[in-house]
């Protein structure tokens, strides 16, 4: 069960995919604090502990749904058109339009943050939470909404790594279920963190980009795709961990700077 383990691929894997988890799960842990703080104190803890365990329940349930469904790879259509010939499954059909949406969730994200920073925050203030129930029934509504773009990264950092059909299904649950419990933990001093550095978000949902553009690719590959005659290949995931370790790093040399620089001008 656990032989996945002994390739590397699959750490750097686990690793890339629970940080990109925590790190694209900052807005849910914003929303689920707003909706919390709403309520009397001595129920908002409550409120939050138990939101992040709801959203554990739901992304765990909706990757063994998506992975039910990848796992149907036996195409049902065939398309022979004079430039376009392929074969289509409810694999590349997840695939191609869960590309599409991390495509169209990671721009609209990032537009949003730049442009309009509390266009979300102000709409769920504006709601009536008055109750435990009312605040746990928001948040899943909330987390099932992040969840999907969670689950779609999940999908293209794990697909295709190891030897059984449920071997990328094990590292998913893991790394959601890792980044749930440091979420819960740290869930302060991560949303400190990410509002000090909030290029780190930007980072993340620029990695989104990257991986919708995989999925897509690689719905087109498992499809046996061919386009004027040409067909698409398979795009190595390890040109994907290189960008995004290669990213991270840029990163934190530019934050190192900058607190060397803020340093100096104290000491000034």
């Amino acid at each position: 069960m656990f032989e996945i383990f002994t390739s590397p691929d699959a750490w750097v894997a686990l690793l890339t995919l629970t940080f990109l988890e925590i790190v694209l799960g900052i807005d849910n842990i914003v929303f689920i604090s707003i909706a919390a703080n709403k309520l009397p104190q001595k129920d908002q803890q409550r409120a939050t502990n138990l939101g992040l365990l709801l959203a554990m329940v739901q992304r765990i349930i909706l990757l063994f749904a998506v992975s039910l469904l990848i796992g149907l790879k036996n195409p049902f259509y065939y398309i022979h058109w004079s430039w376009l010939d392929t074969g289509i499954s409810w694999q590349a059909i997840i695939l191609f339009f869960g590309g599409l949406f991390l495509l169209y969730k990671s721009t609209s994200e990032i537009h949003e943050k730049v442009e309009l920073p509390e266009h979300d925050e102000d709409s769920l203030k504006a709601k009536n939470i008055t109750t435990l129930s009312k605040a746990i029934i928001q948040i899943v509504i909330i987390d099932f909404i992040f969840s999907i773009d969670s689950i779609l990264t999940a999908v293209g950092m794990t697909n295709g790594i190891g030897n059984k059909p449920g071997d990328a299904l094990i590292l998913m649950i893991i790394a959601v279920v890792i980044s749930i419990l440091i979420m819960m933990v740290f869930a302060n001093p991560i949303r400190i963190f990410i509002n000090k550095h909030p290029s780190m978000q930007l980072l993340a949902l620029s990695f989104l980009i990257l991986i919708g553009f995989m999925l897509i690719a690689e719905a087109a590959y498992l499809s046996h795709t061919k386009i004027f005659g040409q067909e698409i290949g398979a795009i190595p995931k390890g040109y994907l961990y290189f960008a995004i370790t290669f990213s991270l790093m840029v990163e934190f040399l530019n934050m190192k700077m900058k607190k060397n620089v803020n340093i100096s001008r104290e000491a000034e």
